[in-house]
Formats: structure tokens, C-alpha cells, sequence
């Protein structure tokens, strides 16, 4: 990993693509498929004026088109697929798009990130700066690159933030393997360990915390 992966914590920022294509509102259908096709996307920001999102049209609403293929706008349909039948007859971006974008900002943690493409079930997000302004996209792929540091870094970055802390005059050392961390060592104090394990999980790339931890021995008599 390079430089920009050291230190917690990580933001949008740090693993975003900061250059996207996006389209205008009165993109036409076939231009929207070419450029995921292009692209290699499964979904565009649609911005207006100096590049402000105001929606993404994703190729969940461009099969809509295929899914209702035949079906005529005035066939009865449930309310809730009232607005897919429509989007299905759509043929510009304005049409075809959800609104409004959800969006995530660049200061944004990873884990928010996270969080909100698994509540909302999307696969990208577009990020946009305070005035909402496209920045660029980060998508699932992305958030994942923080398990791709080594364990070396890892390692160097839990002893510096959690035992360095935690265990300044103790003899507990850390390992890192696959990403999984090991405090090793006598510890006296075992209220330590839950704090431990907690500020070791929240350090980017960590993929589980173990504890090999024993009492110190005795004093000589």
C-alpha cells in the first residue's frame, strides 16, 4: 500500500475514483447503456449546471425498459411499481434517474460509507463536496482496498495507537497475520482487554482481534 494508507482514520477520500464520467439530464437512453458499457459502471451520476448531482440512473433502472417490455403505461399496476412501470417508457436520464442522489462527502469514514450502501443496497456512491458538487465515486471495490495493507503496517500502526497506549510499561506484544491481530503477553489488568480488542478492530485493514494473553507471574518470594 502506498503512503496515503497510513494513519487512522480513513476517509472516502483516500480510496474514492476521483475521475468519473457523469451525465447530463437529457442524456438518451442508448447513450447512458454505451457509457457504462464504456466504462466498465453499473451506475452514472446525472449532474446539472457547473456539476451538481441531482440523481443517478443505475442499470437496475435501465432494465426496467426490458422488464416491462410490451406492457402499456395505461395497464393497471400496483401503486408501489406505478413509478418502474413509468421509468420503463423513459427514455432520457431525467426520466430514468433516483432522486434525489444518495450521496456520501469525501470526509465521510469508510464505515459510513459502508453503512450506507448496505441500508440503501446500492453498489456506488457519488461524492460530492458541500455544495454538491461531483468529486468523484467510491464504490464497494473500493472500501475494500484498506485489507490490502500489510500486515507490517498493520502491525506498526496498532503497536503505535492501542499498546503504546494501553500498555506502555507491560511486556504485551502484538502480531499481525492475514490481517488478523494477536496481543501476546502477561496482563494484569483485564479490564484492558475489551478495550483492546475494540480500538485494535477499529484501526483500517484489521480483519479480527485474538487475545493470547496470560496473568503475570508472581514476584519471587
Amino acid at each position: 500500500m502506498t503512503d496515503e494508507f497510513r494513519g487512522s482514520p480513513r476517509t472516502v477520500d483516500d480510496v474514492m475514483t476521483h475521475t468519473v464520467v457523469s451525465i447530463g439530464q437529457d442524456a438518451p437512453f442508448k447513450e447512458i447503456v454505451e457509457l457504462m458499457e464504456q466504462w466498465h459502471v453499473s451506475a452514472l451520476p446525472v449532474v446539472a449546471g457547473e456539476g451538481r448531482v441531482i440523481g443517478v440512473v443505475s442499470e437496475a433502472d435501465l432494465l426496467l425498459k426490458e422488464e416491462f417490455r410490451g406492457d402499456s403505461p395505461d395497464r393497471p399496476a400496483p401503486p408501489r411499481r406505478l413509478a418502474d412501470l413509468a421509468k420503463s417508457h423513459a427514455v432520457t436520464a431525467e426520466a430514468l434517474m433516483s432522486t434525489p442522489a444518495v450521496t456520501v462527502h469525501p470526509d465521510a469514514t469508510l464505515a459510513q460509507a459502508a453503512r450506507i450502501m448496505a441500508v440503501r443496497r446500492i453498489k456506488r456512491l457519488p461524492v460530492i463536496d458541500r455544495l454538491g458538487i461531483l468529486q468523484g465515486v467510491v464504490s464497494r471495490s473500493d472500501l475494500l482496498k484498506v485489507f490490502l495493507r500489510s500486515d507490517a503496517e498493520i502491525a506498526a500502526e496498532v503497536t503505535r495507537t492501542v499498546s503504546a497506549y494501553l500498555f506502555p510499561r507491560q511486556t504485551v506484544t502484538t502480531t499481525v497475520d492475514e490481517g488478523v491481530v494477536t496481543f501476546h503477553g502477561p496482563l494484569p489488568d483485564r479490564r484492558l482487554v475489551p478495550v483492546a480488542a475494540r480500538l485494535a478492530q477499529a484501526v483500517e485493514g484489521v480483519v479480527d482481534v485474538r487475545m493470547d494473553l496470560t496473568a503475570p507471574a508472581p514476584p519471587p518470594r
